[in-house]
């Protein structure tokens, strides 16, 4: 294992799959610079990047003009030319988007226009027929097709882009957790599990640590990451030809999640999920204001998401609405998936990338899906703000 330096130019704090894209996207950019990757778990990408659906998204979700639309669509382009690049397995797998009954068709029409609005290629609306071309097995009124988007494991992408970084000379170093940031003669200071680094300028895409660290070098704390917990239940073996693709329903557009949707993975599993529940790192993030006005305003959906979390038969009833042969018991125990979900102090689920700056450093405040797919067009946008503010 690396040990960290206690100097260097640029420091990137996280080593999951947006950590280690933008300590790649530094050293084209600055060859001859020192960059070092501070991880405090044991290995690279076992944060969000490891526990997740694997969908490498096109872009149809997200607000035209928004970061995340823009990012996503060039994201993904990125991801399937860099797996191409590394060999790292892919599937363009499709996913259907499926409305169940009229009552989804205007939701329906709000993705098609905003997929089309912000270019993501090779999406086509169906009838209820022409689904069932895609997928023999769901029901719906309509459809929306998109046949670029597919599936990958986001830990292999991670590993990928730490063995090149290694093999240009860059150190990952993991069981390296950052504890304390400080400015000290011109130079951020981080202290870490293994002494403390000394960078001209840091970089943080610490993920479910992300507010903490940035109160800890002098940023506003709004907002504030609160973790949430998604439970996923993976299908028979015997069940698993019932799903092609990707099936998702039509999601609720005041919430920034997906709904429980039917996800084949690149190993061949097929996953149901994922519920989403509030997975505090303490008392702190419970009585928090926003935190509290959050669960004020969303507490049906709360207990909605209880009942997915704690009942079988009420999870797998949520596929059925789509793919009306799924029964509780083609269901068997799956994985817990995590999402660091940045909340503003007014109870607000922030729904975009959020990037801030202090002296010297700057600050990756809130990404979460599809922050995995568009990590290597973020990436690329975190160091043009970098050139702009360091001189290294």
């Amino acid at each position: 294992m690396a040990a960290p330096p206690p100097d260097c130019d640029l420091a990137v704090v996280g080593a999951g799959i947006l950590g280690l894209a933008v300590a790649r996207e530094l050293r084209s950019r600055r060859p001859g610079a020192t960059i070092t990757v501070l991880e405090r778990e044991p290995h690279v990408g076992s944060g969000q990047t490891g526990r997740n659906s694997g969908v490498v998204h096109a872009g149809i979700y997200y607000a035209p003009g928004s970061l995340k639309a823009r990012l996503c669509v060039e994201g993904a382009r990125l991801m399937y030319d860099y797996c191409d690049e590394r060999g790292v397995r892919y599937e363009r797998c499709g996913k259907l988007i499926v409305a169940r009954h009229a009552g989804e068709l205007a939701g329906l029409d709000e993705l098609d226009r905003r997929g089309r609005e912000n270019g993501v290629p090779g999406l086509r609306r169906l009838g209820c027929e022409e689904l069932r071309e895609i997928e023999p097995h769901a029901r719906g009124v309509a459809a929306l097709h998109s046949s670029q988007t597919g599936i990958v494991d986001f830990a292999a992408v991670a590993h990928a882009l730490a063995n090149e970084l290694g093999e240009g000379g860059t150190s990952v170093v993991t069981s390296c957790g950052v504890r304390g940031v400080a400015r000290r003669a011109g130079r951020i200071v981080l202290r870490h599990e293994q002494g403390e680094t000394r960078a001209r300028f840091a970089v943080f895409c610490a993920g479910l640590q992300a507010d903490r660290l940035a109160v800890a070098a002098r940023a506003d704390p709004d907002p504030r990451i609160v973790p949430f917990r998604g439970a996923y239940l993976y299908l028979a073996p015997t069940r698993r030809s019932l799903v092609r693709g990707l099936i998702y329903p039509v999601p609720d557009p005041t919430l920034p999640f997906l709904g429980v949707h039917l996800t084949r993975h690149i190993d061949g599993e097929v996953s149901l999920g994922p519920t989403a529940l509030i997975w505090p790192r303490g008392p702190g993030d419970v009585l928090w204001p926003g935190t509290l006005r959050m669960a004020r305003r969303w507490w049906r959906t709360g207990l909605r998401e209880l009942r997915h979390a704690t009942s079988r038969r009420a999870f797998a009833a949520k596929a059925a609405e789509y793919v009306p042969e799924l029964r509780p018991d083609d269901f068997e125990r799956g994985f817990s998936g995590v999402r660091a979900q940045a909340v503003s102090r007014d109870g607000r689920l922030v729904d975009d990338f959020v990037l801030s700056e202090t002296e010297g450093m700057l600050h990756v405040r809130n990404a979460p899906s599809p922050a995995a797919t568009s990590a290597l067009a973020i990436a690329r946008l975190i160091t043009e703000r970098v050139d702009s503010l360091a001189s290294v």
